[in-house]
């Protein structure tokens, strides 16, 4: 019985390493991708007019979804870094999805809100819509207030009473940089087959803020946010860059992108519990949804990431409501692959389902179970005088210094092309976090992720409680 047990305890510390060698080798693969990619765009960037652009193709209106739930801390910057984009034609729609605190109040008092009518346009199915406001000062800006139901059925209600060929998500609370609508537009007018365009999104902690624009950028003083800065600029620069290269794109992120209407009203909506069934992970499912459409009704397409339009947001700055985040986001990645589960390893759906879709099922889905039953087994295996000289050196060089040269390679990526921290000293903190992260941070990430499948399992739907600091704002001169 014993020896049994041990063969199991091996035959599992094996299956880690192959976790580890399949896992580091796509991330491996992307991030050399991305580097290529990159150094080409930053170069082509360079020569590269926008507002030519604009001029030669013509600009199409586009309308911004807002989604706001108790936003009462950053709505008025956020709308501020809206009203101040550099972009022809656009309107916002910030949509109050039962709010309870006083978001409605707020943005009613500062962009002096008033009742007007707005038809609208589509009729998908989600909670009722209680008033219209349009401001007096920015006729561009309107607010739609409706019953809670939650952050998918709020984009729903926006996307009924959207007037324009496309529309951008965004989260409440993220700020985009003024050209960040003209850049991320471009995909769709070089290539008319782009129904889908996601940007960077970085962390807002620690910089200064003043008229809804980021005017310093430095790292968080919080060690929990300087983390999350590295984890994104891995996660963007490197992993969704490279997907992007490869035709692999099965998310945009739900702070930044931007979306061709029609595609989204054929394909559907968001998912909510009033439309196809709620899920936390709504950005991702519209995504997969999207290219399952398209594939399945022979739709020439393409979903693309844009590295250099940014969204400045909010992150977490403790560990309990950092928690809950990453929970809710493996919940969601859990919900959205199970629901369109018929894509995995199917040829009908080309790169998608034999590459992309099996990447994030068996690595991203049910690799943290893998990872953290790794680092016990591990210990245990250690411990007990099982684990050899050898494997112990190659599961610390893969579960360790793999990570370690993989966030290096991204921070490099960062430097090499967009340099959004200009300190010398916000580097070195980088590179320091690149390997502190290794022991603990990604040890608990990765239980948090663990558990997220366990919620999901149990069917655990709700949303958890976003503590909103504010941003650092300057008050003009």
């Amino acid at each position: 019985m014993l020896n049994a047990l041990f063969g199991m305890l091996d035959a599992f510390n094996y299956l880690v390493l192959l976790y580890f060698v399949a896992l580091n080798s796509v991330y491996l693969v992307m991030s050399l991708i991305a580097f290529r990619s990159l150094r080409g765009y930053a170069i082509r960037l360079k020569t590269f007019d926008f507002q030519n652009l604009l001029i030669t193709i013509g600009a199409p209106p586009i309308t911004i979804l807002a989604p706001a739930y108790n936003e009462e801390a950053t709505c008025v910057e956020s709308v501020r870094s809206l009203l101040t984009l550099t972009y022809p034609e656009y309107e916002i729609l910030v949509i109050n999805d039962g709010s309870k605190d006083a978001t409605l109040d707020t943005l009613i008092r500062a962009f002096d809100l008033v009742t007007a009518a707005r038809l609208p346009t589509a009729s998908i199915n989600s909670m009722g819509v209680k008033s219209i406001f349009q401001s007096r000062r920015h006729p561009n800006l309107w607010v739609i207030d409706k019953d809670n139901g939650g952050k998918a059925d709020a984009l729903n209600a926006g996307l009924n009473y959207c007037v324009t060929p496309f529309f951008c998500a965004i989260d409440a609370d993220s700020l985009l940089e003024r050209d960040a609508l003209i850049r991320i537009v471009r995909p769709f007018l070089e290539d008319e087959t782009t129904i889908a365009a996601g940007g960077i999104i970085r962390i807002v902690n620690g910089c200064r803020v003043r008229a809804g624009t980021v005017t310093h950028v430095q790292l968080p003083n919080s060690l929990v946010a300087r983390f999350q800065v590295l984890e994104y600029l891995r996660a963007f620069l490197a992993g969704r860059m490279g997907l992007s290269e490869a035709g692999s794109t099965l998310i945009i992120s739900g702070a930044f992108g931007l979306f061709r209407r029609s595609t989204v009203i054929a394909a559907g909506g968001f998912a909510s519990a009033r439309t196809s069934g709620e899920t936390v992970g709504e950005d991702m499912e519209l995504v997969v949804r999207l290219q399952r459409h398209c594939l399945e009704n022979g739709i020439p397409y393409r979903v693309t990431f844009i590295p250099d339009p940014a969204a400045w947001t909010e992150c977490p700055e403790s560990i309990k409501v950092l928690r809950r985040q990453r929970d809710r986001w493996q919940r969601g990645l859990v919900e959205s692959l199970v629901r369109h589960r018929k894509l995995l390893l199917n040829p009908r759906y080309g790169r998608i389902g034999l590459f992309a879709f099996p990447y994030f099922f068996f690595l991203e889905m049910l690799g943290p179970l893998i990872e953290l039953g790794g680092y016990i087994t591990f210990t245990i295996a250690v411990i007990l005088g099982r684990a050899s000289s050898v494997y112990i050196l190659a599961f610390l060089l893969l579960a360790i210094v793999f990570g370690i040269a993989l966030s290096v390679a991204a921070i490099g990526l960062e430097e090499l092309t967009f340099r959004r921290y200009p300190k010398l000293k916000d580097l070195m903190k980088l590179f320091v976090l690149a390997v502190v992260e290794n022991f603990g941070f990604r040890q608990m990430s990765t239980f948090w992720r663990a558990r997220g499948i366990l919620s999901a399992i149990r069917g655990k739907g709700t949303w958890g409680k976003m503590e909103r600091r504010g941003f650092a704002v300057d008050e003009p001169l």
